[in-house]
């Protein structure tokens, strides 16, 4: 029973935490490569002090994962400086399409048909936020974020194939990589001393402490699922940000990301009433 109910929850939370990261890193006067190394150097020891010792095996799929993992949180990183929160996250949750057309091949979980209809009507309300942003820096921020989201299916795809090891290792594996390769960003400007907190902040809460979550979550979860339970994050990012820096999506995008939440809250329910197993591993 705790199986069965406690994964889902772990990535509920995940998605809360993920939620803030919109708000902080869009508050945080540094370079984008030098705020994704920041949080993830700090994420490193709060990872370290929920698992323990961690279990690196280097087999091709932590190593994999720890890539996908590095490209994910920069990417998404520099998507977010470069358009709105919104389309930022949003865009990173076609996810669950690169999930749900590999997953059968590299893992042998097959979605079901309420699995390609959520995905449908996802694609759908995606589409919708290239209406908001025509301007050349808005397009290429929709392309990094669109990266981002092919990077973070990699990340589900990988972790869910090291289930018997260590996902989280392979997570801060990853969170190596991304520090030292942030690094020499960091020195070339000066962080000001209210902006510490802020990435204190977004590296213990925002990244670190989900993704022990997340990488618990997944050895219990098929892949798809895995990406999306969490689409509570897309709901929330664009709101803290509006909230306190007054960024508002458009009208278009606010409809798409209405199209997507309601795509997934249906699927939930369904799956819920008909009492049905989730998506079949062969």
């Amino acid at each position: 029973m705790s199986r069965r109910f406690l994964p889902p929850l772990l990535l509920l939370s995940a998605a809360l935490c993920w939620s803030l990261g919109g708000l902080l890193i869009k508050s945080i006067d540094w370079p984008p490569m030098a705020i994704a190394g920041g949080r993830s150097g700090i994420a490193i020891p709060v990872m370290l002090l929920c698992i323990g010792r961690p279990r690196f095996t280097f087999s091709p799929a932590q190593i994999g994962g720890a890539i996908g993992y590095a490209l994910t949180v920069a990417l998404f990183v520099f998507a977010t400086r470069m358009t709105t929160a919104a389309n930022a996250i949003f865009l990173q949750y076609t996810a669950p399409i690169y999930v749900a057309l590999i997953g059968r091949w590299y893992l042998g979980e097959r979605a079901l048909p309420i699995d390609w209809l959520v995905i449908g009507v996802a694609l759908c309300g995606i589409a919708l936020f290239f209406f908001d942003r025509l301007t050349i820096s808005g397009f290429w921020g929709n392309i990094v974020a669109l990266a981002s989201g092919v990077a973070f299916a990699s990340v589900a795809l990988f972790l869910r194939k090291e289930k018997a090891g260590s996902p989280v290792a392979s997570i801060i594996l990853g969170n190596v990589i991304v520090t030292l390769a942030g690094i020499p960003f960091m020195f070339q400007h000066s962080l000001g001393a209210g902006s510490w907190w802020r990435l204190i902040l977004l590296g213990a809460v925002q990244l670190g402490l989900p993704y022990v979550f997340y990488g618990t979550a997944i050895k219990y979860v098929t892949a798809l699922e895995a990406t999306l339970i969490p689409l509570l994050e897309p709901v929330l990012n664009p709101l803290w940000v509006m909230l306190a820096l007054g960024e508002r999506p458009g009208p278009w995008a606010i409809f798409g990301g209405t199209l997507v939440l309601g795509a997934v809250l249906a699927r939930g329910a369904l799956m819920a009433l008909a009492k049905r197993p989730r998506p079949i591993v062969r």
